[in-house]
């Protein structure tokens, strides 16, 4: 039986059958965690941020037709608000997530009301100046922590779980928790109305305005709730860090995060899992042939750009839909 065949059920599934496998699939990942080492665990959360930042992506460029070339500078918002929550207002850990998120949230509204105007080159040019200005604009605040930047601590595991309980082993369980529950959301919500206006603004947003639907008011709807998810995936992004810095929320980030949503298929939201793990496994790919070919320290902090910049090109001539997903058919 082919492996489309076999997913094309759970596809269909309805919400709450997609609620319960969401909790079969969390619970295996979580047991599988207690039998990997502690890099595997690191790069287990690493995975979920991805697979929660390229999702964003997806929901804004996929289905709304919007393009962004600034999400890391969203993500630095979202890890920002988080830290600075944390200092200041002393919250515990999971409201500063939902803080993350609100501010990457508002950051986008602002955002979109000016995407709103805006198209094409036009709309992926200003994004971009976002991500270029944002990380400078950060070391002109003391409040900011100038270069070094904030440190970010959620603290160890509850003891209810074990006092064995490693530091990115609890990581990888908060990170994994939440990436499904963003998937499960994402996918509910491309179901109802609002995925189907979408797809119209995306496809053709002349006709999508002749059949009533406010173009306008649906793309700043859409930059909202994808920055909402980004701002999620930056304040995840620096629990696993320890800290919030604008070294760690550079262009290349950015860059990075639009080509795993390329290679998981701009439109495929359950791609987001397969962008996120090759992106992951392009350091070790890295270390591993420059250790096979004996390359340089130079030839070995640049290598991983050249192959993810191979990656990008083969998949935009060869899989230009990233890989084949049954998809659920829209009445």
């Amino acid at each position: 039986m082919k492996l489309k065949q076999i997913l094309a059920p759970l596809r269909s599934a309805s919400p709450r059958m997609r609620i319960l496998l969401s909790v079969a699939i969390g619970a295996l990942l979580l047991f599988a965690s207690g039998h990997v080492d502690e890099l595997r665990s690191y790069q287990g959360a690493q995975v979920a941020i991805y697979a929660i930042a390229i999702s964003s992506i997806v929901l804004l460029t996929g289905f709304s037709g919007q393009i962004s070339l600034g999400h890391g500078a969203l993500m630095a918002i979202g890890g920002y608000a988080a830290v600075l929550a944390q200092i200041h207002w002393h919250l515990p850990y999971p409201l500063t997530f939902l803080v993350g998120g609100a501010a990457g949230a508002g950051a986008g509204y602002l955002l979109g009301i000016a995407a709103a105007r805006l198209r094409g080159p036009y709309l992926a040019g200003t994004t971009l100046a976002l991500a270029v200005g944002l990380p400078s604009l950060a070391n002109q605040f003391h409040i900011l922590g100038g270069e070094q930047g904030l440190s970010f601590d959620i603290g160890t595991a509850p003891t209810w779980i074990g006092n064995d309980f490693s530091q990115y082993r609890w990581f990888f369980w908060v990170a994994v928790v939440l990436a499904l529950a963003v998937y499960w959301l994402l996918r509910n919500l491309l179901s109802t109305r609002y995925g189907r206006r979408w797809r119209a603004l995306r496809s053709n947003p002349t006709a999508a305005a002749l059949a009533g639907i406010n173009v306008a008011r649906a793309k700043v709807l859409a930059f909202t709730l994808s920055s909402c998810v980004a701002g999620l995936a930056g304040s995840l992004f620096a629990m696993l860090l320890g800290l919030v810095a604008p070294l760690a929320f550079t262009l290349t980030l950015s860059f990075t995060l639009v080509t795993g949503a390329v290679l998981a298929g701009v439109s495929n939201l359950g791609g987001s899992i397969v962008g996120a793990v090759v992106l992951v496994s392009i350091p070790e790919l890295s270390n591993a042939i420059s250790s096979h070919f004996g390359g340089s320290e130079k030839v070995t902090s640049n290598l991983p750009g050249v192959i993810t910049s191979v990656l990008l090109i083969a998949t935009v001539l060869l899989a230009p839909n990233g890989p084949k997903f049954p998809t659920r058919r829209h009445q």
